[in-house]
């Protein structure tokens, strides 16, 4: 990976991205203690799945009885074609409880918290993983595959906050009408609201997340509990018979069903995607003990309200609220999705650092919003694109129940690529063997290939959405992919070695001045561009000069041990290599000092850094299309300050300009 200017390195998100004290590498968790860990878990990671009782079931019946819902605003009819059997309703009940359980419990909870890098998870992670596992000669997929599970993840992050806010604002319907067709405007108020307050920071904010959806998964528990009296024989759901009839009686309709129960485990990979934060001890204890269970009761009291009365099918969530108690309901909910929404948006901010830190997308610029947690982040570009393109979903989609046909695609999408990288992962990494591996993750590749075919039926009525955004960013990804590796061989080619330069200048050595010279350089074997261009147009060299190559590692963090690697080429000439770990920011002052404690002597204030900057043109022969060249070179020069990115004081550099076709 270069480290010019048009070609940067990056990192991923070190912290806990909500100021949270870290757990422990290995899963475990911090001094904190385990309660409080658990209750930040149960503020960040579990928002989004949360949510879901707010659409999930209804959107779900209405799929298996072929009842229509549409509207404008934020309303929300619902015409049914018949009354709702019975059986129908248990058969929903009891495939949402399954896939709660085999999804989300088996598949993420018992397995692939297991899937840990010193303690991290995430698609990414994964990626990781599955490279160390097969080799980086052999990753070529591997990388695809995180291009696609990245990709789709930003699908995801669009839409979360466009559904969730949008489906509780829906709830006013039932408290007076008269704010009816202001849904879509109130909702587009929340979000412009939520996303220019990022560049604040969440940290103070976040103190308040685990404690509201404390409040919240009790009040779903407790508003199921209140209405399981309304037909206790909903409770027999439990039972998968009930889900396996439906498909064997109704098979026309059972991909739409599929593609409406995946509604009820969005957000799923939010569960390991957030280890590295709460430590997967935590998680699993919120999960089992406190949100699982809320939303089964949940989705059996909705059950049961249906079952007695079927105008309830119109918006059954609300309808669990007892008289007088909707419209706290509706301000309950529209809080925990605005925390919700939060969590993916922090998300999106942390997955862009990992993306960079791979080499899959170009610098962009990375504020820290706490000076004492590092993973307190915020990238304006990509919070800009983010709210445009909620914006854009909630006044085209302008209700939930239409939005819900774009969600599935991304959040399964995302899924099926997390099954096929832990099989690497497990397989070569784990050493399980084909056999064994294949019948572990087989049933849950098949479930997620299911929901994922399921919802491609959605296509053409709005799953076009994640599709397209995923594709553009896949393209994007794999763009600067192969312009960085065509740039990094092509400008090999008329590269001096570095030791044959250094010999060359001992036997005939420049003008010295004093003070130390420090070359970023992304191939520590060749002599970086702007040392020929010193000894070429300034014709001085300093008294002591560093070659200085900047490295990620695969794992989440580096030890300050483990920093920085010195190695001595002649009295006036050193390498240096700067190691950071995925979870981490490079800060190259701060790499140089432990160089001084380490006995290396110098004088940062006398010390020069020199950087490259590229001119890229297009060429006829790169490699590439032209319309992929132009979208290179357009990537290049959006990519962020090399010097604001490593953290240099700007008024010790001096960047030298080059020229290369690709």
């Amino acid at each position: 990976m270069a480290y010019d200017q048009q070609n940067p390195a990056a990192v991923k998100p070190d912290g806990d991205r909500f100021g949270l004290e870290e757990p422990a590498s290995g899963g475990g968790h911090s001094s904190q203690g385990y309660a409080a860990l658990a209750l930040g878990a149960l503020g960040v990671v579990f928002g989004d799945i949360g949510t879901s009782p707010l659409y999930a079931l209804r959107e779900t019946i209405l799929a298996a009885t072929g009842a229509a819902s549409g509207g404008h605003g934020g309303s929300a009819e619902v015409t049914l074609a018949g009354p709702l059997p019975r059986e129908v309703i248990l058969g929903v009940l009891s495939l949402i409880l399954w896939s709660l359980v085999c999804v989300v419990t088996l598949k993420y909870v018992v397995l692939l918290l297991r899937a840990d890098n010193n303690g991290e998870g995430g698609t990414l992670t994964l990626v990781a993983l599955a490279q160390r596992a097969l080799g980086r000669t052999r990753g070529g997929v591997v990388l695809f595959l995180g291009m696609a599970g990245a990709a789709l993840f930003y699908g995801d992050a669009v839409i979360t906050p466009a559904i969730s806010v949008l489906s509780a604002i829906e709830g006013i319907k039932l408290v007076t009408p008269v704010l009816d067709d202001y849904v879509v405007t109130i909702a587009s108020a929340i979000m412009i609201a939520l996303f220019l307050v990022q560049s604040r920071g969440t940290a103070k904010v976040a103190i308040f997340f685990g404690p509201v959806m404390t409040i919240w998964f009790l009040t779903l528990g407790g508003l199921g509990i209140y209405h399981i009296s309304d037909d206790i024989g909903v409770l027999a759901s439990i039972n998968p018979y009930h889900g396996l009839r439906f498909f064997f009686d109704h098979p026309g309709l059972s991909l739409a069903v599929l593609g409406t129960v995946c509604l009820a485990v969005t957000g799923a990979e939010a569960l390991y995607a957030d280890m590295g934060h709460f430590g997967r001890g935590p998680i699993r204890g919120a999960w089992l003990y406190m949100v699982f269970p809320a939303l089964w009761l949940n989705y059996l009291g909705q059950g049961a309200l249906i079952l007695a009365d079927s105008s309830a099918i119109e918006n059954p969530f609300f309808r669990l609220a007892p008289p007088g108690f909707t419209l706290p309901l509706v301000v309950m909910a529209t809080i925990a999705t605005i925390i919700a929404s939060q969590a993916v948006i922090t998300g999106a901010f942390s997955l862009t650092r990992q993306a960079i830190q791979l080499g899959l997308l170009p610098r962009l610029e990375i504020r820290h919003t706490s000076e004492h947690t590092s993973g307190q982040i915020f990238i304006p570009r990509i919070n800009t694109l983010l709210l445009l393109t909620v914006l854009l979903l909630v006044w085209t989609f302008r209700t939930s129940s239409n939005l819900s046909h774009a969600y599935g695609i991304s959040v399964f999408g995302a899924m099926v690529v997390d099954s096929l990288l832990a099989f690497i992962v497990i397989s070569r990494g784990w050493r399980w063997g084909l056999l064994a591996t294949s019948l572990v993750l087989a049933p849950f590749l098949l479930i997620d290939v299911a929901f994922f075919s399921a919802n491609l039926l959605k296509l053409f009525s709005g799953g076009y959405v994640p599709v397209l955004f995923a594709i553009a960013l896949t393209v994007l990804m794999w763009t600067w992919v192969r312009g960085t590796r065509i740039l990094f061989d092509k400008t090999r080619k008329t590269d001096v070695p570095l030791l044959e330069l250094v010999g060359m200048l001992t036997k005939s050595p420049p003008y010295r001045v004093k003070g130390m010279a420090v070359f970023l350089t992304s191939d520590p074997e060749t002599a970086p561009a702007s040392l020929l261009h010193n000894l070429k147009h300034n014709k001085v060299l300093h008294e002591r000069n560093v070659i200085l190559t900047v490295r990620s590692a695969d794992t989440p963090r580096v030890a300050e041990s483990e920093r920085v690697r010195l190695a001595r080429i002649t009295d006036d000439f050193w390498k240096v290599e700067m190691v950071y770990g995925y979870m981490e920011s490079p800060n190259i002052p701060k790499g140089l000092a432990i160089l001084r404690k380490q006995g290396f002597k110098f004088d940062i204030m006398s010390t020069s850094f020199f950087l490259s900057r590229r001119s890229i043109k297009a060429s006829p022969n790169s490699g590439m299309p032209v319309w992929q060249d132009n979208l290179f070179i357009g990537l290049t020069k959006s990519a962020t300050d090399a010097t604001n990115f490593f953290q240099i004081p700007t008024g010790r550099v001096v960047e030298v300009g080059t020229q290369v076709t690709v």
